[in-house]
């Protein structure tokens, strides 16, 4: 696995000031455009960027569409179209400007966008630090054993997140994500009908049993798994700090959601996000800008694409 630890790169807040001023509305008004047309853009942009910075870095190389490409890899596949096409749709809006032609890289567009989508379902408005350069690389090889798996215990969690230079908390903030997320049948679904055989459970122990009976009327055995759950019940299309109490009434749709809540070590930081949505916010806010950071190459690394599906 290549290293890709928070780096210290020179990222700015006004690094387009001079070269493409208007950059933030152009982006915005994409977003806008797009989310106004489907809800799915705010959760799929916002599993992009994590996607993208947890595999090579911050450098929009899960956008390529090259042969054998990152998002040929099977835990990218299920990475919803409307996500790609928000970062495209952006780009052309950027590139309209003749100020800003082939000035901005697409890694900072999916940066922008991610904070619009965030911010447009009710989530904290915050910076957005800029200055990346679009990586000319992108292999399934790479995705391999860099992304957390629905089943992960706290000390996977953990161990993963730690590698790119994120802590404990900024990881629990960072699952909170899920509280506009949605996922498939496919990876939960030992969860709620053969957890665990061998014991005569097959229903996962730390599972809400009425929740279970909900997932099991969702995603019945023998049906389509690419069927999609929100994966915050209550309320799937806004950004807030719901997910947290969920946890807390064992409703975490994975297993590595629910395990922030029932490991003594994280528990204390899930009651508190909890109860304290603006905790929440400020803790999602930096530790989305310390993810944004992960890997990132500025200066005259790598390029600044003109296409954001293929190197120039």
């Amino acid at each position: 696995m290549i290293s890709t630890q928070t780096s210290s790169a020179q990222l700015t807040r006004g690094f387009y000031r001079n070269t493409c001023p208007n950059v933030e509305q152009l982006v915005r008004s994409a977003v806008e455009n797009k989310f106004q047309q489907t809800f799915v853009t705010a959760p799929a942009t916002l599993r992009l960027f994590f996607h993208d910075c947890f595999v090579r870095g911050c450098d929009a190389s899960i956008l390529l569409a090259n042969s054998k490409a990152e998002k040929d890899h099977p835990d990218d596949i299920s990475l919803a179209g409307d996500g790609f096409d928000t970062v495209v749709k952006a780009k052309a809006v950027v590139d309209s400007d003749p100020q800003c032609r082939n000035k901005v890289s697409c890694a900072d567009i999916l940066a922008l966008a991610t904070r619009d989508v965030i911010h447009l379902t009710g989530g904290p408005f915050y910076e957005v630090e800029l200055g990346r350069r679009d990586g000319r690389i992108s292999t399934i090889a790479s995705v391999q054993h860099g992304l957390p798996h629905p089943d992960f215990n706290l000390d996977q969690l953990n161990s993963m997140f730690s590698f790119h230079g994120l802590s404990q908390t900024d990881m629990i903030a960072l699952s909170g994500a899920h509280t506009i997320g949605f996922s498939h049948c496919n990876h939960f679904s030992k969860r709620i009908y053969n957890f665990s055989p061998r014991t005569r459970n097959l229903i996962d122990p730390t599972l809400n049993l009425k929740y279970a009976f909900q997932l099991r009327q969702a995603c019945p055995l023998r049906v389509d798994s690419r069927i999609a759950i929100n994966m915050d019940l209550v309320t799937p299309q806004k950004f807030d700090n719901q997910y947290f109490k969920n946890l807390q009434q064992g409703m975490g749709l994975f297993i590595s959601d629910q395990v922030l809540a029932t490991d003594a070590r994280s528990r204390n930081t899930v009651n508190l996000f909890a109860s304290d949505e603006k905790a929440f916010n400020n803790a999602f806010v930096e530790a989305i800008t310390k993810m944004g950071r992960i890997g990132v190459m500025t200066g005259r690394q790598g390029e600044i694409r003109f296409d954001c599906t293929r190197v120039n």
